[in-house]
């Protein structure tokens, strides 16, 4: 191999990528601020003599507007619009039924289910669709994001081995072969890719309670009824769910009827597809209902042994309904005026006409907490109830009452417009799997029709985006081409090599592995595929040329499999998707990462020389 000559370029952009890695690990500043600082030195070194072809100050800024950081910003506004329509909260609750709410069975149903999706698109993609589908399951079973989102993520990353079009260096690999030889299939990586993907879902699994961390992330989950009710009255009530036998006798009976027979509130009912939170109290049951109920432990119980109707053991039906961030407690007070001072609550039937199951009624320094529904209301009562949220914020704009509770989630829905949120999202894969337009295009396709259709808002599209995210990646791209363009990647490569003399084919070819992975942590994938991947294929000829058995395909293979081996810091999009939301530091990923970057190169490495 020719000698490459080591510059004060190479020696500056070296220097740069040391203090890069000591500002994420150590975290000084924030690592989206030490991104951009990195890329305006950058710029302020082309003022230096000598050092001006180290970056293009007018070109600087063009990770902005490149193809990664646009597609991440129209996956998140598509991701968001199938969530404002509540086809991620479906996707959730199917999950959870197949996968059950314990994080040993969650954690394998979503990184498996987006391991598969990222093998037919790209990972990031995968990832941020799903985002909104762990945020809901996080919020149903109270098991923090941080657990979750890890592990989804990695196994993206990972899934886009499992098919030759499930990365960009895969998709480029066939491209890069010397002419005449023989390309890679579609499916001729699957087996490497599906033990990868494997190997991720088991390390978490196994390891996840011991590398994963317990952060609240920055969209802390809301407070459960329970909890409220145990910190501000003391109260032990619980919600259970149930479904009517057909031999109990409760069936053709009210709600009213029940709730006077039982000391529980019906606080939700399931009958003939449809589902009521805070029923009215006329509603008749009908048989094998699914009710809701809310009453303390001792209480349910007894529910459960007098009308010889088990209770589940967590909420299934209700489930999303019923979640912290779809509803629980709030108080509501009655101001002078209010025309409902003087009524019971069975007259006024405030679970038919507000919404509202009031479970007590604060006066003075007593909580009237049995008869509520015939205590006359006066003015200044406060009523705790249970509620959706969307009915609270309807009560918000109703003279009657004053809202006390400030802190809920203001969720607008719009299930009137999956129709055309799926159009959208199906046009944009369409347009990915079987067009060659830009990806970022494509992606662009969707969210633009996600907005005109009136799925988003402009105002929603724009808060939708991780703008942490596209600063982080967009400021990072200058320093990925400086390495590449001053030669700095060459000549590591070059060195490491040389340095290792004459080896075995198996360590050239982990040799290759582990300077893919270093690459790929530091300049694009695209880049380090371009530049290894001949190097690697020189590499295995000359081996071949000294007897060894190097098959140059499967080097070029190593190459580009392992620029998928992006853990040890956020660099990687998906990574840098997740951080925010999971509440990730930088140590977290290399305490995680480390280990399956090591993994990663030892099942791949195996699988390869197995395969082929």
């Amino acid at each position: 191999m020719q000698e490459i000559a080591f510059t004060p370029q190479m020696m500056v952009v070296l220097g740069l990528l040391g203090l890069t890695i000591v500002l994420f690990v150590t975290e000084v500043v924030r690592i989206d601020v030490a991104a951009v600082s990195i890329m305006v030195l950058l710029g302020l070194l082309s003022l230096v003599p000598g050092l001006e072809s180290i970056s293009d100050p007018h070109r600087l800024f063009d990770g902005f507007a490149s193809n990664a950081v646009i597609s991440i910003i129209a996956v998140m506004i598509i991701g968001a619009g199938l969530d404002k329509t509540g086809i991620m909260s479906r996707v959730a609750g199917l999950i959870m039924r197949s996968g059950g709410t314990t994080e040993k069975r969650v954690v394998p149903m979503i990184s498996g289910t987006v391991g598969v999706i990222s093998s037919f698109m790209q990972n990031v993609g995968a990832a941020a669709l799903f985002l909104p589908v762990v945020s809901r399951i996080s919020a149903r079973t109270g098991l923090k994001m941080s657990r979750l989102l890890m592990p989804m993520g990695f196994c993206a990353i990972l899934g886009g081995t499992i098919t030759m079009v499930g990365s960009s260096p895969l998709i480029l690999l066939n491209d890069l072969l010397p002419e005449g030889m023989e390309p890679f299939g579609l499916f001729d990586v699957t087996p490497i890719g599906l033990a990868l993907v494997a190997t991720g879902i088991l390390y978490f699994v196994l390891l996840g309670r011991f590398v994963l961390p317990v952060t609240r992330g920055e969209q802390p989950t809301a407070e459960s009824t329970e909890e409220y009710f145990q910190r501000v009255y003391g109260l032990d009530f619980v919600i259970r769910e149930v479904r009517l036998e057909d031999h109990n006798g409760l069936a053709g009976r009210t709600v009213g009827e029940l709730e006077a027979e039982y000391p529980v509130i019906v606080i939700g009912t399931f009958m003939n597809g449809e589902l009521r939170v805070g029923p009215w109290s006329g509603l008749v049951l009908e048989p094998n209902a699914h009710l809701a109920l809310l009453g303390r432990h001792e209480a349910l119980e007894s529910f459960a042994a007098r009308s010889a109707n088990p209770l589940k053991d967590r909420l299934d039906v209700f489930g999303d309904a019923l979640a912290p961030n779809q509803s629980g407690i709030a108080e509501v007070v009655l101001p002078p005026g209010s025309e409902l001072i003087g009524k019971k609550v069975t007259d006024i039937a405030m679970r038919k006409t507000y919404g509202l199951s009031v479970l007590g009624i604060h006066r003075g320094e007593e909580t009237i907490r049995s008869g509520v529904r015939e205590v006359p209301l006066l003015a200044g009562d406060t009523l705790v109830c249970h509620c959706r949220w969307d009915s609270l914020a309807d009560i918000e704009k109703n003279r009657d009452f004053v809202v006390i509770t400030s802190e809920y989630p203001r969720e607008e829905l719009r299930p009137q417009k999956v129709p055309f949120a799926l159009t959208f999202f199906l046009i944009a894969l369409a347009l990915i799997l079987f067009t060659d337009l830009r990806l970022s295009v494509a992606l662009l396709v969707g969210a633009v029709g996600m907005i005109l259709s009136g799925v988003l808002s402009m105002d929603e599209a724009y808060k939708a985006v991780s703008w942490k995210t596209v600063f982080l990646l967009a400021s990072l791209i200058p320093l990925g081409a400086a390495v590449e363009q001053t030669g700095t990647a060459a000549w590591i490569a070059h060195q490491t090599l040389t340095y290792l003399g004459q080896v075995s084919p198996w360590v050239l070819q982990g040799t290759l592995a582990i300077l893919a992975t270093f690459f790929t942590l530091v300049m694009s994938n695209v880049g380090a595929t371009v530049l290894l991947v001949p190097l690697a294929v020189s590499i295995a000829v000359a081996a071949q040329g000294m007897g060894m058995d190097a098959d140059p395909r499967v080097f070029a293979l190593t190459v580009a499999i392992a620029t998928s081996n992006s853990f040890l810091i956020p660099t990687h999009q998906v990574n840098a998707l997740i951080m925010g939301p999971g509440g990730y530091r930088v140590k977290d990923f290399m305490k995680a990462g480390g280990i399956m970057t090591v993994l990663f190169l030892i099942v791949s490495l195996v699988m390869l020389n197995l395969v082929f």
